[in-house]
């Protein structure tokens, strides 16, 4: 336990209990409903046997292997309320597979890694398209329904109530646990791949750590994903995907200096990157592009592989990164995508012809409140000598801005716009 942990009172049940969430919750989650195809009873099964953890490790130690202690403990809890549901519904089998090992369950080591099947049960095409992605952030990454309904701009009320019927959807249905043949895998992978990408993101969106719900997000992403680019290793865009990440993740470190404050990423010091890492990311993308067929996480991998070049050459390679933009755009047609390639084009031709680019997507509702379309267009203004229109973007840009230090680095562009032009804050990361 770390003296921070120590100082603020967590005490050695509570930090190992948090620890084997962020390991493996997903993956009791997934042991515990494989075969009962009882999503829902396994989560609550295992939060009750959390709290029975906090309760008992106290008074009579930490097991010596807590996760089949969790599960041993989780399994009984189905038990229980299998019984109590009998005269409402047939649970025999229920309670037969679960009586067969509650007193007997596995080490930590024997218990299997179901987490890619039930992946994969949540993207069957029973469940709707819309909740395939949340469903698996939830169940395989233990996220709560407000968490996932935030990534997904949706209420929690509303995001809450779709997942509750996607996994009664998995029950009543009796969608198997299993990786599909490879024909029917490929139709389902998008969820899959959109799963692990916003989990990523959201691990991405906590720089420092030290948000609870996300610590260590990021690397069980790029778990999932190398999980299955290993499953798929002729499938490019399983490859593009984990390349991306791979890339993102070796600038991390970077993202804040030694005071906490922000640094974009045109202003890192590529030094401070993450070089192996960046070589893997490199090969993965090599592979990839080997296979002949492009997709979208292929061509964003292929953009941050421009960006790296800096390291050699001290300047990112733009005119390729606008030209992979373009690739992107027609592909996506994401409103993001046009706002980071108008950036590009900025670069490459000059802060007007990224202004009247920008203009283009003035009307776009879904770029209103998005900061970083405002604090592009900021440092666009400023190169371009129109200070007070820049200093009113800036503003607009502060006010959305929820990151305290990302805050702080746009207060400090503005403050600066009487000094002179300032520079672009476009596709920060």
């Amino acid at each position: 336990m770390s003296p921070t942990e120590q100082s603020a009172g967590v005490t050695p049940a509570q930090h190992t209990a948090e620890a084997v969430a962020r390991r493996s919750y997903g993956k009791l989650i997934a042991f515990l409903a494989a075969r009962t195809r009882d999503v829902a009873g396994a989560e609550d099964a295992l939060s009750e046997a959390f709290a029975t953890a906090l309760q008992t490790w106290p008074a009579e130690g930490i097991p010596q292997t807590p996760e089949a202690w969790l599960l041993t403990v989780a399994r009984r809890k189905m038990i229980d309320a299998a019984r109590r549901r009998r005269g409402q519904e047939a649970t025999a089998v229920q309670l037969s597979w679960l009586a067969e090992l509650a007193d007997h369950g596995p080490d930590d080591a024997a218990i299997p890694d179901d987490r890619l099947a039930l992946m994969f049960a949540c993207a069957h095409p029973a469940i709707d398209v819309n909740v395939r992605a949340p469903l698996m952030l939830q169940v395989i990454l233990g996220f709560d329904a407000a968490t996932v309904a935030s990534a997904f701009l949706v209420a929690p009320a509303t995001m809450g109530q779709r997942l509750v019927r996607a996994k009664s959807r998995i029950r009543q249905a009796g969608i198997p646990f299993q990786v599909p043949g490879r024909a029917e895998l490929r139709d389902r992978l998008d969820a899959v791949l959109e799963a692990i990408y916003a989990a990523y993101a959201q691990g991405w969106s906590d720089p420092a750590g030290t948000d609870a719900q996300r610590r260590n997000l990021a690397e069980e992403a790029i778990w999932l994903g190398a999980l299955v680019a290993s499953l798929l290793p002729g499938e490019p865009e399983t490859l593009g995907l984990l390349a991306l990440t791979l890339h993102a993740q070796a600038r991390r470190g970077a993202r804040r200096d030694a005071q906490g404050r922000y640094v974009p990423l045109a202003e890192q010091d590529p030094a401070l990157w993450d070089a192996a890492m960046i070589d893997e990311a490199e090969m993965l993308l090599h592979r990839a592009a080997a296979l002949g067929v492009h997709g979208r996480y292929q061509l964003e991998a292929a953009i941050q592989s421009a960006h790296v070049v800096r390291r050699r050459s001290g300047r990112a390679d733009w005119a390729a990164i606008q030209h992979l933009y373009d690739a992107l755009h027609a592909l996506t047609g994401s409103p993001v995508v046009a706002l980071n390639r108008a950036m590009a084009d900025a670069e490459v031709h000059g802060a007007a012809r990224g202004l009247a680019a920008l203009d283009v997507l003035a009307g776009d509702a879904r770029l209103a409140q998005y900061q970083p379309y405002w604090a592009a267009r900021a440092g666009l203004l400023a190169r371009s000598g129109d200070t007070a229109a820049a200093a009113t973007a800036y503003d607009i840009a502060i006010g959305l801005e929820a990151d305290a230090a990302v805050r702080e680095f746009l207060q400090q562009r503005r403050n600066g716009l009487s000094l002179g032009p300032g520079t672009a804050a476009a596709d920060p990361r």
